[in-house]
């Protein structure tokens, strides 16, 4: 194995967000602030009620220098002992992590992360709190990209639409700007795993400016008829993959390789950003660290990763080639 690289940081602009700054949508693409379409690759965090000890300064650096992100998604959950339990602790940990990732010139992504239950009125009146917050504390910030609900279920898209319609509103009293990422129906799965598909978000589109789709996969678990779908709705809709995973859709098992190659490389082709869960040393296949590596505060070469985690590293610190012109 090569040695890794030095970790002093990139000089002053180099980094994604100093080369791409203030992010847009055209037409169906993330577009920098030349107008150019641009794919954003990085990792996704677990729950940070459960794993603090992994991103510290010490990991991010690694995170940006070594493995070349251009993106953190923060992954807070609502449910689950999360933000529900302490709104003010936690509003507070997602905006320490949108510094830190601000300082080492990688993009944030602020994940409300919903999931049991399902409906994203449950967390409505949740979520334009935070929102609300967020929103006007990093208002000035030019790499804050929001997600407003993970992965919507047993919900029809009109539901998931008009919570988006009532939180968006909330955000852009505050940042006017910012790129707004909703989620889809069946685990933003764009209707897939409910029998539906696209159609029905082209047919109802959410009725504001400058946001995208979210889709998730899981690489073992969901094959071609979600990467047709996928294929068939980028020509229509703007799409950002806030999640995946190399391995089946529980989060754990063998890494498919294959799969994940498959839809590594659509994604390439079609400048679909995306982030892998996850940054962490959970217990499971989809994890990139080794169990006990966060406690152990060294996250730096390839030793410390799983094979999902090695894997990752490969694919998203190839060059990004970010257009400027």
């Amino acid at each position: 194995t090569t040695a890794p690289p030095p970790t002093t940081p990139p000089p002053t602009g180099t980094t994604p967000v100093a080369i791409n700054g203030q992010l847009q949508v055209c037409g169906v693409n993330l577009c920098n602030q030349y107008g150019r379409p641009i794919q954003l690759r990085g990792m996704s965090t677990h729950g940070l009620q459960w794993f603090a000890n992994c991103y510290t300064d010490t990991s991010l650096d690694v995170l940006a220098d070594e493995w070349q992100a251009d993106l953190l998604r923060i992954s807070m959950y609502v449910q689950e002992q999360g933000y529900e339990t302490n709104p003010a602790g936690f509003t507070a940990q997602v905006n320490t992590l949108v510094d830190k990732a601000e300082a080492r010139g990688m993009y944030a992504l602020i994940d409300f992360h919903t999931l049991t239950p399902g409906d994203p009125m449950y967390n409505l009146d949740r979520a334009k709190t935070f929102f609300a917050n967020v929103s006007a504390r990093n208002a000035a910030k030019k790499n804050v990209i929001y997600e407003i609900t993970n992965e919507p279920n047993g919900v029809s898209w009109s539901t998931i639409r008009n919570y988006a319609e009532q939180v968006i509103p909330v955000i852009r009293a505050n940042d006017p700007d910012a790129v707004i990422i909703v989620g889809t129906r069946g685990w933003s799965s764009l209707g897939v795993s409910d029998g539906s598909n696209s159609d029905e978000i082209v047919n109802n589109p959410v009725r504001a400016q400058n946001i995208m789709y979210t889709f998730h996969f899981y690489a073992a678990s969901h094959q071609d008829n979600y990467r047709n779908e996928v294929q068939r709705a980028a020509s229509r809709l703007p799409l950002f993959v806030t999640e995946f995973g190399t391995v089946t859709y529980t989060g754990d098992g063998a890494v498919d390789v294959a799969s994940s190659n498959a839809w590594l490389d659509l994604l390439d082709r079609l400048k679909i950003s995306y982030a892998n869960w996850t940054f962490s040393d959970a217990p499971e296949g989809s994890a990139a660290l080794r169990p006990g590596t966060c406690a152990s505060g060294s996250f730096s070469g390839t030793s410390v990763l799983t094979q999902s985690g090695a894997y990752m590293r490969d694919r998203i610190r190839t060059p990004d080639n970010f257009p400027t012109s």
